[in-house]
């Protein structure tokens, strides 16, 4: 007697699998690698978790960081789902999950890593660049004019002032404990009990990572679904292609072409930062 195909397909388990790969933000150039945003994962997530004879939902992290805001609103709604359809959450982390992608790994239940993998960076940073003596240096005079004792910080063409400094750390303060607490919710008792080393700021290996409880065990996704539910796991990707053109019109198209491209260095220079 032949097997129907709805038969097949109740007992084969389906894993949704969501990737979360490159800088995480709310970059909307129209040439560019696309970052990871609240507004084009979360409907993905909504589809993945209420796909049918799902057992568990996969997250492949490969992120160096970026917004914490973005990070922010995709773990809770990771969260969210994975409470509302009785679900798991595993996280596979692949080349890395750095900084903002270390924060949407916690959002999983189990983070997997291999043993290369770079993981860790908990922590904020701002950079920029300062030009003030450049200037001076052409006789070129900077005149801002502003209505607010901060409204100018930070301005690259200015000197440092020491007030604006402390602001700007205040800032970095909050974000960082944000960050802290949700590692530490997260994560509970699995971390290691040294917090000055766990929240330092510095990258691990896969390895590493595994003996300070940033991750739960070393493995590769295909190993660990077969391994959790059998040889015949489907995979389902509910992921988009990550576009790098995104048809600029118009009189400022140029200058967001060029735009774009500048984004895709920092993007890369945000991996050279961990040696990837």
């Amino acid at each position: 007697m032949p097997i129907s195909l709805s038969f097949w397909r109740r007992r084969t388990p389906t894993i949704p699998l969501v990737r979360l790969a490159g800088v995480v933000g709310m970059r909307t150039r129209p040439v560019g690698p696309e970052a990871v945003t609240a507004t084009g994962i979360l409907p993905v997530l909504r589809r993945a978790f209420s796909a049918r004879g799902a057992k568990a939902v996969a997250l492949a992290i490969n992120s160096p960081g970026g917004s914490p805001v973005q990070c922010g609103l995709i773990s809770r709604e990771v969260r969210h789902l994975a409470n509302k359809h009785d679900l798991p959450v595993l996280a596979f982390v692949e080349d890395i999950a750095a900084s903002g992608g270390y924060w949407l790994a916690c959002a999983a239940d189990e983070i997997f890593a291999l043993s290369s993998s770079v993981v860790g960076s908990i922590g904020v940073i701002n950079a920029g660049f300062g030009f003030p003596q450049l200037l001076e240096r052409f006789g070129v005079e900077r005149r801002v004019y502003a209505e607010g004792k901060h409204k100018g910080m930070m301005d690259p063409f200015s000197p440092v002032r020491e007030e604006d400094v402390a602001v700007l750390q205040a800032v970095l303060k909050d974000i960082r404990t944000d960050f802290l607490e949700h590692v530490q919710e997260r994560r509970g008792a699995r971390l290691k009990n040294d917090p000055e080393q766990v929240f330092s700021a510095a990258v691990w290996s896969g390895r590493g990572a595994l003996e300070l409880g940033l991750v739960d065990e070393l493995g590769d996704m295909g190993t660990v679904l077969r391994e959790r539910f059998g040889d015949n796991v489907r995979i389902r990707d509910f992921t988009p292609k990550r576009r790098w053109f995104r048809s600029p019109v118009g009189a400022r198209a140029g200058a967001e072409v060029a735009a774009g491209l500048l984004d895709a260095l920092e993007e890369r220079a945000m991996y050279t930062r961990y040696g990837l």
